[in-house]
């Protein structure tokens, strides 16, 4: 990432007018309006550009206006999701001296840092691990309702010194944890691969995932949101996984695992769903349980099927839930940088938050140039990060640009605001920050040429020329 001004700018910069004098300037006059570019050919990648000064604004270019009396949700952050591989990679192919400059970038925000503020966890195994396991794995047969052998060894060597050196920079992280499947001993299956949580053991898989955030809590890790099964209606064939629809998953939420977390005041957040936008009457099943509802803070997301749309009609539903997007990954199904950083742009951080998402959450944080380490599951996935296990070279892929283009500008707690999308092939969103009340706005600019744009902020605006398939950052 080059945070220096290029030598030939993009950007077609409007005339100042200023403000009157002998009258002071509000916050946002007074601020230079900077401008932060990437673009599809990589020749710009989040590169700051020279300052736009205040204006009355072209009548010629699109116009996007920003209207921070219309306010919605507010923001918990943007980031990944820290799995066995990504923190194997990280705490073990990286030196001491690597692994400390590339997690001040992720999680710090001096600097070049871009200011992650989400990490995902897996409880336990996901395909992005080296081997299959939960925290209380026993031989055929036995059961462990007490979870005497309850253990996180296998998170002790990488994943938890990397949350542990994360939270030390960034002490605002949110942590959600997901597990891909309760113990075998737990399930029909007997096995981690595919079944369902056997009815008999919904009190110890509470009691089994009350343990996990209580242990990760006394280790300086607090879980600040759970969901109860990742992709809940996908039983894969070679990696961990648990079938676990609605109706069981609200008896499971309302009598075991919501009364269980309020006696033991955890107020860690359960959320439900987890899985992809093409199934909306699921997590309504489960908030259509009076008795379950009332545990459940809000529906996470994947992006795997469907329309984002979705989580707007769960939200319209139940405006009282909150709404998280969790997962999404790209791959070598999908090569080309531009056209991956316009999708990431547009349909997460700019759709998804258009639909009520308090985070935007992706995959892997870190891949190796093989894909993986992964046991089964996806062969192609790309991580944020691809990580050179032979010298620990660290590229950044599409997804981290796309991150970054709003994780460095939008603090914890901003909200969003109202502005013009949609038009001449222009899609934005835009979040006031609360400490300062900079706003920040997004532009992806997918049409086949650039486009003269102003933004208008109040009285004043700004303009920028935004090159064809490239994204701005715009904060005012």
């Amino acid at each position: 990432m080059r945070a220096e001004c290029c030598s030939t700018l993009l950007l077609a910069l409007a005339a100042c007018s200023g403000a009157s004098r002998g009258t002071s300037p509000s916050p946002s006059a007074a601020r230079a309006v900077e401008i932060w570019l990437t673009t599809p050919d990589r020749q710009h990648l989040l590169e700051q550009q020279s300052n736009a000064p205040w204006s009355s604004g072209d009548t010629n270019a699109t116009r996007i206006v920003i209207d921070t009396t219309q306010r919605f949700q507010s923001i918990v952050g943007f980031g990944a999701a820290l799995t066995d591989a990504s923190a194997e990679l990280i705490q073990q192919r990286l030196s001491s001296e690597q692994r400390e400059t590339l997690l001040q970038e992720l999680f710090g925000r001096r600097g070049t840092g871009v200011g992650f503020t989400t990490v995902r966890l897996t409880i336990g195994a996901s395909d992005f691990s080296r081997t299959h396991y939960t925290y209380d794995d026993l031989p055929p047969g036995a059961r462990d309702d007490r979870l005497a052998r309850f253990s996180i060894a296998p998170t002790l060597r990488d994943v938890l010194p990397v949350m542990q050196r994360a939270r030390a920079i960034n002490p605002q992280l949110t942590v959600i944890a997901t597990p891909w499947s309760a113990p075998a001993w737990m399930k029909s299956s007997q096995s981690l691969i595919a079944g369902t949580l056997r009815p008999d053991a919904y009190a110890s898989y509470a009691a089994y995932l009350t343990r996990y955030i209580e242990t990760l809590n006394a280790a300086g890790v607090p879980i600040s949101a759970l969901t109860i099964q990742n992709e809940p209606h996908n039983e894969p064939k070679d990696y961990p996984g648990m079938r676990f629809e609605a109706p069981q998953r609200a008896v499971f939420i309302g009598r075991h695992l919501g009364p269980r977390l309020a006696a033991r005041h955890i107020t860690t957040r359960i959320l439900d769903w987890d899985h992809n936008w093409d199934e909306p009457q699921s997590p309504l099943g489960v908030l259509g349980d009076s008795v379950a509802s009332r545990y459940v803070s809000g529906i996470a997301w994947h992006c795997y099927g469907g329309d984002v749309g979705a989580q707007t009609r769960v939200h319209d539903a139940y405006p009282d839930k909150d709404t998280w997007f969790t997962e999404c990954a790209g791959g070598e199904w999908a090569a080309n940088f531009g056209d991956n950083l316009r999708w990431n742009v547009k349909t997460l951080i700019i759709g998804t938050t258009r639909n009520w998402a308090r985070t935007v959450t992706l995959w892997n944080l870190a891949l190796d140039a093989r894909h993986g380490p992964h046991k089964g599951g996806c062969n192609d996935c790309r991580g944020v990060l691809t990580i050179d296990s032979a010298n620990g070279t660290v590229t950044r892929n599409e997804e981290f640009y796309a991150l970054a283009h709003a994780s460095r500008f939008v603090r914890p707690g901003a909200v969003r605001v109202a502005s013009t999308t949609g038009v001449d092939d222009l899609d934005t969103v835009a979040f006031q920050n609360v400490d300062d009340g900079s706003v920040v706005t997004i532009i992806v600019n997918s049409a086949a040429q650039s486009r003269p744009t102003t933004v208008v902020l109040g009285a004043r605006a700004a303009g920028v020329t935004i090159p064809r398939g490239a994204v701005v950052t715009v904060i005012q």
